[in-house]
């Protein structure tokens, strides 16, 4: 008896050490989540493919035109880790373009941007977006537990490879490196909210059918409808529990200065509105929100032309935002040039040729 108490003494003990070493673990990593971002890391990119796409193409069940240059690359994100990714252009080109960065959702890929770019290169935009982990290129191969490494990782390593993709873009010589915005789709969006609060270089951002409070987003019917009870019982409280350092809540407040776009659907069943609602009252100001009359986009076929009616007017948005950023950048060069030339009345000429040319 004194034997077995002994055993179960210590085996308690051991059970005690391993939970507060694993609890002590999920410390230090919530901690360090978003920290391996290395912009003095080589950047190596390598182009694979240009083409030109000149066609038509139905997106949400709606035909619209597409023209412009699509260029497949990679690049390192951290060391020996290449990221795949897509820039789209404009195939004429009057000078350096704006460029929006694309958050693609959680079950789609860099490829998404073929599709919806086309306005907005009309306007004047590239676009650029890259494969997540877990999709497209980066599909992660393996058991449970090597999908559940990978969720756990595909926020910080959303947020950080888009950081290394704008230090790309701020070297690539077509590409206006003061004028980069942000389109986050879903977990784009979520992601996206993150990385707008870290990233200061992004100077707009459209939050697209995006929420926060990942306990609520759980119970969304879209989730518990398609889901055995207990499993979600069994499952919910875990993802909580590893994901709860990504939840965009934390982070939103520190989207300020930033100026924010919410669109949300009214009648979402997977990002409910308490949710969209939720993420739009924890974010910075200046921030607004737009209500559509949609569920989630690709869950009802009949909400087609009002998810383009929403991409729209995101898009009317951005231009003006982009119009307000040229005015405030170009105002300040203006300003510079003709400081330089009053501080030296003897001459006739700006004392730096480059602002001119």
């Amino acid at each position: 008896m004194d034997k077995l108490k002994k055993v179960l003494k210590w085996t308690g003990i051991t059970i005690l050490v391993i939970i507060l070493t694993l609890l002590l673990y999920k410390f230090y990593a919530d901690k360090t989540y978003f920290n391996e971002y290395d912009p003095n890391l080589a950047l190596n990119p390598q182009v694979e493919e240009v083409k030109e796409i000149n066609d038509e193409i139905e997106v949400f069940g709606i035909k619209r035109p597409r023209h412009f240059q699509s260029i497949k690359f990679s690049y390192q994100s951290r060391p020996g880790e290449r990221v795949p990714a897509l820039l789209v252009m404009p195939i004429e080109l009057k000078g350096k373009v704006p460029c929006v960065i694309f958050l693609h959702g959680i079950g789609q890929s860099k490829g998404f941007i073929h599709e919806i770019a086309g306005p907005f290169v009309d306007a004047g935009f590239a676009m650029a977006s890259f494969d997540q982990i877990m999709q497209g290129e980066r599909k992660v191969k393996g058991g449970w537990f090597a999908q559940a490494k990978a969720f756990r990782q595909r926020p910080w390593k959303t947020v950080n490879d888009a950081r290394r993709l704008i230090d790309y873009l701020q070297t690539h010589p077509d590409i206006d490196p003061n004028r980069i915005y942000l389109v986050g789709a879903s977990y784009g969006a979520m992601t996206g909210t993150i990385l707008t609060a870290f990233e200061k270089r992004i100077k707009a951002s459209i939050l697209v059918v995006g929420g926060g409070n990942i306990k609520l987003m759980l119970d969304a019917p879209a989730i518990t409808k398609n889901s055995p009870r207990w499993l979600h019982r069994l499952a919910k409280p875990i993802i909580v529990f590893m994901m709860k350092v990504a939840d965009p809540i934390y982070y939103a407040k520190g989207t300020s200065p930033t100026p924010l776009l919410f669109l949300n659907g009214a009648e979402d069943t997977l990002v409910t509105p308490e949710a969209g609602k939720i993420l739009f009252e924890s974010a910075g100001e200046p921030k607004e929100i737009k209500w559509y009359p949609i569920d989630h986009p690709g869950l009802r076929n009949s909400d087609g032309p009002e998810i383009i009616r929403m991409l729209d007017e995101g898009l009317e948005w951005l231009v003006e935002q982009d119009k307000k950023v040229k005015t405030e950048l170009y105002g300040y060069i203006i300003e510079k040039w003709y400081r330089g030339w009053d501080s030296n009345p003897g001459h006739l000429e700006p004392q730096s040729s480059a602002l001119t040319n």
